[in-house]
């Protein structure tokens, strides 16, 4: 009898642990959008005086039922006076990781207000300034920062699992029918439209553009791709994929020369375009005849890369001659005991193990942007844009994890073919690819490669049109190249708006 007692307690107890645990959503279909914080400003840019207003908060996403899937935290620029959308173009942006909030972009580049960075890049003594951007791209185009669930302020709705956001397909979907309902919700469909993405957020503008095409029939103008991946092939070191090691060859080589490694060549182009000959020639050649290379062979390919990369044959023998980005950021400067950056390697730092394999940490990441960009997003987000929020702002967070890739199992992402279809679809679709010579995250010639294989029809060629800078992942944190890219996009804009 006691036992049978026990039982009952037990499952009337487990009853109740049950209904406080819902396995599904809440009924959220009256509930109401949360406040938007809107604010005007005004910037002076090359001695025009621009009134622009601010929209930041929550845009809930919702089922056709009208529920609550998720709340995705966005801020938008749009300058002030402009009584017919059809004369001023909107650009939906965001970063990549995947995982990463928009700040970079935010506050980098794109916004009306960055922070403040060294000329080259370098971090400057907290605490740290924001200024005005006048180098912003509101100049020619509306802005709308998105950061997609679980970065930034955006998560799922209560009950609503983050898988159903955190992958490849689960993004596209979630971060497109945003883009459509703003641009809805906001009178944009005569607007001319862009997308720009840096990183992993290039991936999705690819995926977008057929997304939003077929989807939703949302034709676009224009695509910004910065520090371009779109084939997953072209940078993962995984054993049987050579392919990765030809195209980083090209940076791992800039990279050497801008620290003096490489002394028989004083002129970064002159040393990049015999790198690519070599790296798509007898390199390639070599790597496919594996075991069967000579000694002779092999050693002839070690004394090339050496003087290329200004790595020791020996080192390069031992590494069967592929060069391996993770053991290149250590062993490049290993005699002076510095490590050098993946995301820009032009920057530096020690480790506690100077006989280690890899870096410790990307000293162009944890010693240079992460926390001068933190600051900069919560400060602006906060005291100029009034937002109210306690969560944290996720900047570039694991909490995306798992990445769900089940589109392309046992395979590489690809989306090069998206953007070749949808470009064919709509023949007017223009995009610029924005490189950094010393950009290990993507590197230039992996990005030159993809679109050599893109097998776009001949005619729309023209369509495609790429810049180069000296620097790294994030371009613009230098200012020369900020500089140089805003005309370059600038100069795009104009050349994908209907005449």
């Amino acid at each position: 009898m006691n036992a049978r007692l026990l039982t009952l307690c037990f499952c009337f107890l487990s009853l109740i642990s049950f209904a406080q645990k819902p396995d599904k959503p809440a009924d959220t279909r009256a509930v109401p959008d949360p406040e938007l914080s809107v604010t005007k400003h005004t910037i002076s840019l090359n001695g025009e005086k621009i009134n622009y207003t601010a929209t930041a908060g929550y845009m809930p996403q919702r089922d056709e039922s009208g529920n609550i899937k998720a709340n995705i935290f966005f801020v938008a620029y749009t300058r002030d006076g402009v009584t017919n959308p059809a004369t001023r173009p909107i650009t939906y942006t965001y970063n990549g990781g995947p995982g990463s909030a928009s700040v970079w972009l935010h506050m980098g580049a794109l916004g009306p207000k960055r922070i403040v960075m060294g000329d080259d890049g370098s971090m400057l003594p907290p605490p740290y300034t924001v200024t005005d951007n006048e180098y912003t791209w509101l100049a020619f185009t509306d802005l709308v920062f998105i950061d997609p669930v679980m970065t930034g302020y955006s998560r799922p709705a209560e009950g609503v699992d983050k898988k159903e956001f955190t992958g490849y397909v689960e993004d596209i979907q979630s971060v497109g029918d945003f883009i459509r309902l703003y641009t809805s919700r906001n009178d944009r469909w005569a607007s001319p439209k862009f997308l720009s993405g840096e990183s992993y957020g290039t991936t999705r503008s690819a995926g977008l553009s057929g997304y939003l095409q077929d989807r939703h029939g949302l034709f676009l103008n224009g695509i910004v791709l910065i520090s371009s991946v779109l084939d997953f092939s072209t940078i993962l070191f995984t054993s049987g994929n050579e392919l990765p090691y030809s195209l980083f060859l090209p940076t791992f080589a800039a990279m050497a020369w801008y620290h003096k490694q490489v002394p028989a060549y004083s002129d970064l182009k002159t040393l990049l375009t015999d790198v690519e000959k070599y790296a798509t020639g007898d390199y390639t050649l070599a790597l496919m005849k594996g075991d069967k290379l000579t000694p002779a062979e092999r050693q002839t390919v070690a004394t090339q890369l050496n003087k290329f990369t200004g790595l020791s044959t020996e080192y390069l023998l031992n590494t069967n001659l592929r060069i391996q980005d993770s053991r290149f950021t250590k062993e490049l400067l290993r005699k002076t005991g510095r490590t050098v950056g993946r995301l820009d390697g032009r920057f530096t730092a020690s480790d506690y193990d100077r006989a280690g394999d890899t870096n410790e940490f990307d000293p162009s990441y944890n010693a240079t942007i992460y926390g001068p960009f933190t600051t900069a997003v919560n400060d602006h987000l906060h005291r100029t844009l009034k937002v109210k929020n306690d969560l944290p702002y996720e900047i570039l967070t694991g909490r995306v994890r798992p990445w769900n890739y089940s589109n392309v199992q046992n395979q590489f992402l690809n989306t090069t073919e998206t953007l070749r279809s949808a470009m064919t679809k709509n023949p007017y679709l223009k995009v610029h690819v924005c490189n950094g010579y010393y950009d290990m995250a993507t590197p230039y010639f992996a990005t030159d490669y993809t679109f050599a294989h893109m097998m776009l029809d001949p005619a729309l060629k023209k369509n495609i049109t790429m810049s180069f800078y000296e620097t790294g992942h994030m371009i613009y944190i230098d200012k020369p190249a900020l500089i140089s890219m805003t005309r370059y996009v600038a100069d795009f804009y104009k050349s994908a708006l209907p005449k």
